[in-house]
């Protein structure tokens, strides 16, 4: 194999100033990778040659006269041309996905039940989780034979080197977002533990199987192939596996403060085929200072704790309200008759139920859980949670007012349910990119101040400082007006986009719309990756652009059919990507 890919490579020398989409034998279909997967089988001693052999006697490969030739040359160690070159290297995917397809799955699990959320109060690289999960990947690299370092605790760096001084970095991340288990249930009442891989039917339910702990193990068993079978690269692969990609993100900058950076940088955690743009993000933080309630003649309640998402970043599934009420069946009732026709008035794809509790009524919104950069995918409960209590008191105004209902008032009138920015008139959008987006999702509340966070995603088509500063302007006129204390204050960064151009992104766009049967276009994502400031970053899958995305949501899974491509596909990539003469 060394050999004949090293002659491969100097035919392609000899070919890098025509255009890159150039006519060459046609490759494998999908139809036909999915007939090769069905009748080949392999044993653990088995091959790369001894896959080829088996391929060689089926039926439908002897009708594809330019893969058998390919095969045969290979076979017979004579050069091959470019397009034979990418056969060989779709076929070293399928090989890998055949091999090593189980093997991965119970890595998968492996590094699933490690549970890599942030604690409060214990930096990343302190947490005890991280350390073991430093030892996983460390010794899974050793048995793959592939060199590993341990940057600190922040980042997990695997190599596979290359001929070159080049470096193409592939990006994965291991810490999650913080789970609420009691929400992992499925609609037939199965309780999930969510640091446990569950396989149900096509599914592989757990934190992390989609967001981004696939990535990892796909990419290492891809390197763990090409260095067994000696496939020669032009260039070294760093496997970069940052441990704050949820929370600060500070990981990556502190790794690139003490080692080179990559001339070219793929990040395993978006969308495929090739995503060369996406949307900025920050995020708008209003704090209230906590205060006794105010009660009125009306008041018989008062709000007393809240709930929403764990971080900025998730939408949850559901919003909880603890009431205190020394008449909770009267103010059950008064509830249940105003959620109706808030329900009715706002769509009627949300539940509004209030229940007895120990200390009074216990007030739920559930929605639909989702990643804050999709809120069209979800139906978000905490914007309606906040928007249901200030239509209650402008209804009878049944609570005291207090930190909650001030939150509540806030969100009302600013953000409301939408999240379009329709409420503070700043909703635009860019033809590729889309529009901006906004979503409710962080709800903290301690002993001095309850906050509340808005995520925000923004395409281009406006400076991202003069959005934020409409944004604040606003928001103090309404404070103003309201007369309510609180402290505001906003960030955003700017929208990334790429040069779609390079052989190299034009390669990598090859290779997925081939073995997914996708348009041949690039693609625009609403979430930001750790490759949103490097050179040449972009995002190569691993999710489908029209499955929703399960990450940050509650039964978070990862289908095995596309955890099975993408181990094919990222194998077939690095082969494509570390032989291509210049990127």
């Amino acid at each position: 194999m060394n050999i004949l890919l090293k002659a491969g490579l100097l035919i392609i020398t000899g070919l890098v100033n025509a255009v890159y989409a150039t006519a060459s034998p046609a490759n494998l279909n999908p139809e036909m990778s999915t007939q090769i997967i069905a009748n080949t089988r392999l044993q653990t001693s088995d091959t790369f040659d001894d896959f080829l052999s088996q391929v060689l006697t089926l039926h439908n490969i002897n009708q594809h006269e330019s893969l058998g030739l390919a095969i045969n040359k290979y076979r017979a160690k004579e050069t091959l041309n470019e397009g034979q070159l990418h056969q060989l290297q779709r076929l070293l995917g399928l090989y890998t996905r055949i091999k090593h397809g189980q093997d991965a799955i119970e890595t998968l699990a492996q590094l699933v039940a490690i549970p890599t959320f942030r604690v409060e109060g214990v930096a990343q690289h302190d947490n005890p989780q991280f350390y073991l999960m430093a030892d996983a990947i460390a010794a899974i690299a050793k048995k793959f034979n592939l060199a590993f370092r341990n940057i600190d605790n922040r980042v997990f760096e695997v190599s596979l080197k290359g001929s070159s001084d080049e470096v193409v970095g592939i990006h994965a991340h291991a810490d999650v977002v913080p789970v609420t288990p009691s929400l992992w249930v499925l609609e037939d009442g199965t309780q999930l533990d969510p640091f446990k891989l569950t396989l149900i039917g096509d599914r592989m339910y757990g934190r992390g199987a989609e967001d981004d702990k696939n990535g990892i193990v796909v990419t290492m068993y891809a390197m763990k192939v090409i260095q067994e079978e000696n496939i020669p690269l032009l260039r070294h692969f760093h496997l970069l596996i940052d441990t704050t990609e949820e929370t600060s993100s500070d990981a990556i900058p502190y790794y690139f403060a003490r080692n080179p950076t990559p001339n070219y940088n793929l990040a395993l955690d978006g969308g495929y085929p090739v995503v060369i743009a996406e949307k900025g993000s920050g995020g708008v933080m209003a704090t209230f200072p906590v205060r006794a309630g105010q009660a009125n003649s009306k008041a018989s309640a008062e709000i007393v704790a809240i709930t929403g998402g764990l971080a900025m970043n998730q939408i949850p599934g559901a919003s909880v309200a603890q009431i205190n009420s020394a008449d909770a069946a009267s103010l059950m009732t008064q509830l249940h008759k105003l959620a109706s026709q808030f329900i009715q008035a706002n769509g009627g794809n949300f539940t509004i139920t209030a229940s007895k509790a120990s200390y009074g009524v216990e007030l739920t919104v559930k929605g639909i859980s989702a990643h804050s950069s999709e809120p069209e995918s979800g139906v978000n409960p905490v914007s309606r949670m906040l928007a249901f209590i200030a239509f209650a008191q402008q209804q009878t105004p049944m609570f005291s007012s207090n930190h909650i209902t001030d939150a509540a008032s806030y969100v009302a009138a600013n953000w409301g349910i939408s999240y379009l920015g329709q409420n503070l008139g700043i909703g635009f959008a860019d033809d590729f990119m889309g529009p901006l987006t906004h979503s409710v999702t962080l709800i903290n509340l301690n002993e001095t101040s309850l906050q509340v966070g808005v995520n925000l995603r923004v395409p281009v088509g406006r400076e991202v400082d003069d959005i934020k500063q409409d944004i604040l302007a606003k928001l103090a006129l309404w404070k103003q007006k309201s007369g309510i204390n609180v402290e505001l204050s906003a960030g955003i960064r700017a929208p990334m986009y790429r040069n779609p151009e390079g052989y190299w992104v034009n390669a990598l766009l090859d290779v997925a719309t081939e073995n997914l049967a996708m348009p041949r276009v690039f693609g625009s994502s609403n979430g930001g990756t750790s490759v949103h400031n490097l050179p040449n970053g972009v995002q190569f899958g691993l999710a489908m652009p029209n499955e929703k995305y399960t990450g940050h949501n509650a039964n978070e899974f990862k289908r095995v059919e596309q955890f099975l491509l993408d181990l094919q596909i990222i194998t077939e990539m690095i082969a494509r990507v570390g032989q291509i003469p210049q990127l």
